[in-house]
């Protein structure tokens, strides 16, 4: 980029910013997009002044990049909406219904364990693992190497129950 195209967007990010993100947030009315679409106006101008020049009012052409961002965005988030409405009225999608385990309620021990080494926050392997040992009985030697199929780099089973040699 030559000099005087970096020292102009430099200077108009410098002293327009307030009046440009102001003049933005009257045409679209939200302070976010407003904000997010200066930004991208002012990307653009980095890469479309260092091709075609500096315009004759650089703040202008800030604003008028921007609201076109702008408009761009509520169309794309217009869209996506009436898609995402659409595609709710439409049957297709199932519907997820948060599973809440009141721990009251199960009345079997053995199961509520099942539903405790099977928690969410815990790594599929670990509740795999967790309740095959809790549960099945089995050695940690013989989850690793008959569930995960582990062993140690020298081929054989990792002495006291470790999985590292």
């Amino acid at each position: 980029m030559p000099p005087d195209t970096n020292a102009v967007v430099d200077s108009v990010y410098r002293s327009d910013w307030g009046r440009i993100v102001a003049t933005l947030i009257r045409l679209v009315g939200d302070f976010d997009l407003a904000e997010e679409a200066a930004q991208e106006a002012f990307a653009a101008a980095v890469n479309q002044w260092r091709a075609s020049g500096v315009p004759e009012f650089p703040r202008a052409w800030i604003i008028q990049t921007a609201r076109h961002k702008a408009i761009d965005r509520l169309r794309r988030r217009t869209r996506f909406e009436e898609k995402l409405e659409s595609y709710a009225t439409s049957g297709f999608s199932r519907t997820i219904q948060e599973l809440d385990y009141d721990t009251s309620e199960i009345p079997d021990d053995r199961l509520r364990l099942i539903f405790t080494c099977c928690h969410p926050a815990l790594a599929l392997d670990a509740q795999v693992a967790l309740t095959l040992r809790t549960l099945g009985g089995l050695e940690t030697d013989e989850i690793a190497t008959r569930a995960f199929r582990i062993r140690c780099p020298t081929g054989t089973i990792c002495p006291r129950g470790s999985l590292r040699c």
